[in-house]
C-alpha cells in the first residue's frame, strides 16, 4: 500500500532554506531602507527681486569763508632825544683802614652768668687726681671715671626702696661753678622719690675741682650724669 504523503509537497523538508531566505531578504530590505536617499525636485524659486537703489543724497552746503583779517601794522619806534648832561652825585668813601696810632676800644664780653655746655668750653673741668694727665681728652675721661667711682662709693641705696624693689637709672644735672664747686643739682629724669633724693645728695658731695675755662677765664659749665641704681 503506497503512503498517501508526498515528499515533494512536504514543507517541513525545506523549512531551513525558507528561513534563511527570509532572513536574507529582511536584511536586504532593512539595508536598503537605511541607504535610501531622497532629493528635492529642484531649487526653490525665490521670486524676482524688484527694487530701485537710490543714490545716496549728498547735502551740499555753500559756505562763504571770510577773508583773513589784515596783519596789524608794525609798531612805530619813537626816538626821544634826551640831554646827556647828567649830574653825578659824588659819594664820600670812608676809609676802614686802622691807623697804628689810633686808640681801639676793646669790648669785653661778660661771662659771669653764662653757663656753658661741656662741648663749648676750651678747657673742661679737672677732677682731683686727674691733673697730671697730658691731654685734654685724657683729663676729661678721667673726670667721668672719677665722678662715677665717687658716686658708686658714696651712694646709699634707701632701705625702703630695697624693700619695695625700686631700681632704675636717675639722670642728674648740675653746674660746676667758676670756683669748681658743684651747684644747681637737679633730677632731669628720675625713677622714684627715694632714689632721686639719694642721687641729689651724693652729687652734692662731689669734691671741689678745677673749673672749665674759655679764653683762659674760668666759667660755669653744666653737665649731666646717669646714676644706675640697681639691686644686687
Amino acid at each position: 500500500m503506497n503512503p498517501r504523503k508526498n515528499f515533494g509537497a512536504d514543507l517541513d523538508a525545506r523549512k531551513g532554506l525558507f528561513l534563511q531566505l527570509g532572513l536574507v531578504i529582511a536584511l536586504g530590505v532593512t539595508w536598503m531602507a537605511f541607504e535610501w536617499k531622497t532629493y528635492e525636485t529642484g531649487p526653490m524659486d525665490l521670486g524676482t527681486l524688484e527694487g530701485v537703489l537710490d543714490d545716496e543724497e549728498m547735502i551740499v552746503t555753500n559756505r562763504n569763508t571770510p577773508p583773513p583779517p589784515p596783519p596789524p601794522p608794525a609798531p612805530t619806534l619813537e626816538f626821544k632825544i634826551v640831554d646827556d648832561k647828567i649830574d653825578i652825585i659824588e659819594i664820600d668813601l670812608i676809609s676802614t683802614e686802622i691807623d697804628d696810632d689810633a686808640a681801639i676800644d676793646i669790648l669785653e664780653v661778660s661771662t659771669d652768668d653764662e653757663v656753658f655746655s661741656f662741648v663749648n668750653v676750651e678747657n673742661r673741668p679737672v677732677f682731683p687726681g686727674c691733673e697730671n694727665l697730658p691731654t685734654e681728652d685724657e683729663r676729661f675721661n678721667c673726670f667721668n671715671l672719677k665722678a662715677r667711682q665717687f658716686i658708686g662709693k658714696n651712694f646709699e641705696f634707701p632701705e625702703m626702696a630695697k624693700q619695695m624693689g625700686i631700681q632704675g637709672k636717675v639722670w642728674v644735672s648740675f653746674v660746676i661753678d667758676k670756683d669748681g664747686k658743684v651747684t644747681n643739682v637737679k633730677v632731669d629724669r628720675g625713677v622714684d622719690k627715694l632714689l632721686d633724693e639719694e642721687a641729689i645728695r651724693v652729687v652734692r658731695m662731689m669734691p671741689k675741682m678745677s673749673p672749665a675755662k674759655v679764653g683762659g677765664r674760668p666759667v660755669k659749665m653744666s653737665y649731666t650724669l646717669p646714676i644706675n641704681a640697681r639691686l644686687q
